[in-house]
């Protein structure tokens, strides 16, 4: 049963210009009535503003829910917000708007992160897939000769059966990429510092020894000062010829100006969809580069992607209407160690 009109916290859509309506169906605005008192037809891009209808409803505002383009919540906007008690992300990280002043309020944090991974995964699973079976440098290869040719006489280093893939960082992203490779004949190598037991069949490694195993090897670690180019020079140079580098975390975590010489020669292969400039400069050889799949940051949630976010974060704030704790809390201290 759901709760009467009177008793319905406020809630207001906070994001940037256009993101609500990729978000929310008409079905989710439904349910999102249904829970709470909103204003479906209000989006508030910017928080600080002077608009009186954004003002009010921040005023009265019980339950923020954010996704991308939010405004950071300062001290100044909180005090704009004497009523909120939540904050319920529809997407995943909440560095970019979440504040010291938020948690010194004693706001309560959700995130959709668990859904935003699922896609992540899904795209490093064709990723790894892909790479051991040299797809894009066959296609090109296939573009070039445009008639049959004898592939067995290229192919005697491809194909995944027996693979070593390493896995860099046991977070979300990376743990559903292990149970995603646990149908194939791969075998699994994980570096996190945080783990001490690692999943069953998965070997615990050093990332050196984890880079000179590899022929995969795919980054899933938190961008903090500690994993800034945590794949640099020697971790490179320690990489067998022909691995395959994957980066669907932050282009930060790679030193890219250690990794071009190994891509220019042709040595290491890379499979890209974050980079460090984001996107790369219009001259950046990684634009060509014949053994380099780049792609714009979609791994992530796109598309109908984005309403699996939004389903969660709508399942939170039923719970917090019906003061349950939420499945997915973000805490101060997650975010020492997380995305």
């Amino acid at each position: 049963m759901h709760p009467t009109t009177d008793n319905r916290p406020a809630l207001l859509l906070a994001m940037g210009e256009g993101v609500a309506d990729r978000l929310l169906t008409p079905a989710h605005r439904t349910r999102l009535a249904a829970l709470t008192r909103t204003d479906a037809h209000l989006v508030a891009p910017d928080l600080t503003t002077s608009d009186p209808r954004v003002t009010a409803a921040l005023a009265e505002a019980e339950i923020l829910l954010t996704c991308w383009g939010a405004t950071p919540l300062t001290a100044d906007v909180l005090d704009r917000a004497p009523r909120l008690r939540a904050v319920v992300h529809a997407a995943g990280s909440v560095k970019h708007h979440i504040t010291e002043a938020c948690w010194d309020r004693g706001l309560r944090v959700t995130s959709a992160a668990a859904a935003n991974a699922l896609p992540v995964a899904e795209y490093t699973l064709a990723a790894i897939l892909f790479a051991g079976k040299r797809v894009l440098g066959s296609a090109q290869r296939y573009a070039e000769l445009r008639t049959d040719h004898a592939w067995l006489t290229e192919s005697a280093d491809w194909g995944n059966y027996r693979r070593t893939v390493g896995i860099v960082g046991a977070s979300r992203i990376g743990r559903r990429v292990i149970e995603l490779l646990r149908p194939f004949d791969i075998d699994i190598l994980l570096y996190d510092p945080y783990v001490d037991v690692p999943p069953p069949g998965v070997e615990l490694v050093s990332l050196d020894d984890l880079c000179a195993r590899s022929t995969v090897v795919s980054v899933h670690a938190p961008q903090l000062p500690s994993t800034h180019h945590m794949i640099g020079a020697p971790q490179l140079a320690a990489m067998r010829d022909g691995t395959t580098l994957i980066n669907t975390s932050r282009g930060s975590l790679i030193d890219e100006e250690s990794l071009l010489p190994h891509l220019t020669s042709g040595r290491l292969h890379a499979t890209l969809d974050v980079t460090d400039p984001e996107p790369p400069p219009p001259d950046s050889p990684l634009y060509t580069l014949p053994n380099v799949l780049l792609t714009p940051h979609v791994a992530g949630s796109l598309g109908n992607e984005l309403h699996r976010m939004t389903d969660q974060a709508i399942e939170e704030v039923g719970r917090y209407v019906r003061g349950e704790p939420f499945a997915d809390e973000v805490r101060a201290s997650d975010l020492q160690r997380s995305a």
